[in-house]
């Protein structure tokens, strides 16, 4: 378990690799949160697909208004900006928005983990 210990990388990622990191984090979170649910594992995939979707994220954004501290936003920013229009059948801003958020979540997993932590429990207790 000692490799899941997140380091700092020595060379600054961008908004987009840190987006990936992002939604990998959040992908894991709800599987952790469901994984000590009695189901099936489809049925627990089909669940943490409805809340990884660009839509899910976006909302998830909207509940952290308030929250987010300067750098925070700028982190949201430049990852919104470096998203791209997304897939061609779902909403450009949407996807922009859960891609700031990615971005957001990738930072802070590597440099705040206490702060990631803190967002994910306020998120969990108002589960946009």
């Amino acid at each position: 378990m000692a490799g899941l210990t997140p380091q700092p990388p020595k060379v600054e990622l961008g908004p987009l690799q840190l987006a990936w990191l992002g939604d990998a984090v959040w992908e894991l979170h709800h599987r952790l949160q469901r994984c000590r649910r009695p189901a099936r594992s489809q049925t627990l995939h089909q669940q943490v697909v409805q809340v990884v979707r660009a839509g899910a994220q976006a909302r998830c954004l909207e509940c952290l208004d308030g929250l987010l501290s300067e750098a925070e936003l700028d982190l949201v920013r430049r990852g919104r900006n470096r998203a791209g229009q997304g897939p061609r059948r779902g909403d450009a801003a949407a996807y922009g928005q859960a891609t700031g958020f990615e971005t957001l979540l990738g930072w802070l997993f590597l440099h705040d983990p206490g702060r990631l932590a803190e967002l994910l429990d306020h998120l969990q207790e108002n589960d946009p």
